[in-house]
């Protein structure tokens, strides 16, 4: 049943698993991309379903080759179906053409008009007949073994991605999924290809797993959160591993209390975290508030899922930039880091940690549901290292009749921070404005003070080249940020191929702006802005710091569909052909329907 024009280590190839929730569409994806891994390629998993608890439509799409992937591609060549079900709530993430094939059950009911519009070829398969052939057999389980055989990759990295998966679930249905395997994989015993060597040591990791681990990888010792989709699963990764570490993890009655609790955890001198969604971040923000006027590093991470209010809790969407930005009230500097990639969630999360440990200041981490629900096999990420601990002061270095002075002005604006029980250090850390010795102070020469000193740490400090990844060179410069990096790089690379000259610069350190260096990599570019939101919010906070040529463009559109590399790199070459006709004369953006 392979397909000689499908080779995953010649160039990456696109599998989609659809049914209705509980099908085990899901579950399908997750041993294929684990096959993938065994068989030595690199992958990417995204899953996709409705809001309901159960029902509803569910989807696993796939895309595994030779080298690290950062998006799905821009269209499939491979779709097995448990069901038809929902399958329409897939058209517009799901493309197939003339060069798709796709997997049918005749039992499943006529094909959707849907797929038949589409041109691709359409083999029958009767998932349902062969696994009722095999006691406690499932359907989703024969369409693992059909999907790996039209893809090429061996029976037995099929049948160790099943037992990665499934490894929990006892022999009995071990048994049954390795027979449905075989059988969906219809090759006769001993002739199906084989696997030669072991794989290289790489990384199976989620998005929001990757974030728990750089927030372990920085010291992070205490975690209070209040579950919300799509973070829960950073704080059910970190639970049992915070514990075996010494550390703890605290499920908080509501949002209010998590913020408070962690600022808490890290007046007492344990590196603290709490992590997140759009409607849970609003209710933090007093809080994170309270964090910036104290000078208590905290790091809260915010994996974005579509708004407003509720939303589309499922899907995907960069639509927290603005009030992650400048949702707190008053002038209250802090740092915005995005993570770039699944594995990037790891250095971020480290990084930033770091930084609000350094810094003495609340760093807020933007993750999406694209990256912390999707999967990858990626290189293992080194941790982070060159940034210098919480500046603490030493028991016995302060005198009551000294006076410590907490919020004194330093040269580079970082006081050190006394621990509660350190002779002679004790002082007053609330949300009021306070002058040196943290004395509450409502005097114009104590508010302007602490603001600058507040502000310039920030600023003055030497954040080294990780501000940003820039790849490539060429007059056309495509600067994105968080998740849509995979998609414009992919874009960048098409371009090439067509003879345009292109690079791209993706943003992680948000706030503070690197505006001189940002200008630097920009100096003499036509230039597109790319994002997942629906009001172009990098872009116009950009424009608002000065750091765009002033014909700069914006590629914006929300969500839940993401981004496709054909569509950015559609947008850029309408780009310069304006350029080149003259017809570019103001920055607005250009917004959706491009």
């Amino acid at each position: 049943m392979a397909n000689p024009a499908i080779d995953p280590w010649t160039r990456p190839i696109s599998v989609a698993v659809t049914g209705s929730g509980g099908s085990g569409a899901v579950t399908a994806g997750l041993i294929l991309l684990a096959a993938a891994a065994r068989a030595g390629l690199f992958g990417l998993m995204m899953r996709s379903a409705g809001p309901q608890i159960r029902g509803g439509e569910s989807a696993a799409m796939l895309r595994f080759g030779p080298r690290e992937l950062g998006c799905m591609g821009d269209r499939f060549d491979l779709l097995a179906s448990l069901d038809w079900g929902n399958h329409a709530r897939f058209s517009d993430e799901i493309s197939l053409d003339a060069r798709s094939l796709v997997l049918a059950d005749p039992q499943a009911g006529p094909l959707p008009g849907s797929i038949s519009d589409s041109g691709a070829a359409v083999r029958m398969l009767a998932l349902r007949q062969e696994a009722a052939a095999v006691a406690a057999g499932r359907p989703n389980m024969v369409a693992v073994g059909a999907l790996g055989a039209a893809a090429g990759l061996p029976l037995d990295a099929l049948l160790s991605g099943a037992m990665r998966t499934l490894a929990d679930k006892g022999g009995d249905v071990l048994d049954a999924a390795f027979a449905c395997i075989r059988r969906g994989y219809g090759e006769p015993a001993g002739t199906a290809p084989t696997l030669q060597q072991q794989p290289p040591p790489r990384w199976n990791i989620s998005g929001n797993e990757a974030a728990g681990l750089g927030a372990l990888r920085a010291g992070v010792r205490f975690v209070a959160a209040y579950p919300i989709t799509p973070a829960s699963e950073i704080l059910e990764w970190l639970a049992p591993r915070l514990e075996r570490l010494g550390g703890a993890l605290l499920q908080a009655e509501d949002e209010l209390a998590s913020i408070n609790m962690i600022i808490g955890a890290s007046f007492g001198g344990v590196p603290s975290l709490t992590a997140t969604s759009g409607p849970g971040l609003s209710l933090m923000l007093e809080g994170i508030g309270l964090a910036v006027a104290t000078e208590t590093p905290v790091v809260v991470v915010d994996v974005m899922r579509g708004g407003p209010s509720t939303g589309i809790p499922t899907k995907s969407e960069q639509s927290d930039l603005d009030a992650a930005l400048h949702g707190l009230h008053g002038d209250a500097p802090h740092l915005v880091l995005a993570a770039l990639g699944i594995g990037d969630c790891t250095f971020t999360v480290d990084w930033a940690t770091r930084l609000a440990e350094r810094l003495q200041s609340v760093a807020i981490v933007l993750s999406d549901q694209s990256l912390g629900q999707s999967r990858a096999i990626i290189d293992p990420v080194p941790p982070v290292d060159g940034i210098a601990p919480r500046g603490v002061v030493p028991s016995g270095a302060a005198h009551e009749d000294d006076g410590y002075r907490r919020y004194a002005p330093t040269d580079d604006g970082i006081s050190p921070m006394a621990l509660p029980g350190t002779p002679g250090c004790t002082y007053t850390a609330d949300g009021l404005e306070h002058d040196p010795r943290g004395t509450p102070s409502s005097r114009s020469t104590d508010h302007r003070a602490q603001l600058d000193k507040r502000r310039d740490k920030l600023h003055t400090f030497t954040y080294g080249d990780a501000w940003a990844e820039i790849d490539g060179k060429g007059d056309l410069c495509l600067l994105t940020w968080g998740s849509c990096r995979g998609a414009v790089m992919e874009a960048a690379a098409q371009l090439r191929e067509d003879g345009i000259a292109a690079r791209v610069v993706a943003l992680r350190l948000i706030m503070p702006l690197r505006r001189e260096a940002l200008l630097s990599a920009l100096a003499g570019s036509t230039v597109m802005v790319v994002e997942q939101n629906h009001g172009g919010q990098l872009f116009r906070y950009l424009h608002g710091e000065r750091a765009l040529p002033a014909h700069a463009r914006s590629l914006a559109r929300p969500g839940p569909s993401v981004l496709r590399p054909a569509e950015i790199a559609a947008a850029a070459r309408r780009l310069l052909q304006e350029t080149h006709d003259g017809c570019i004369g103001h920055s607005e953006p250009w917004g959706e329907g491009l």
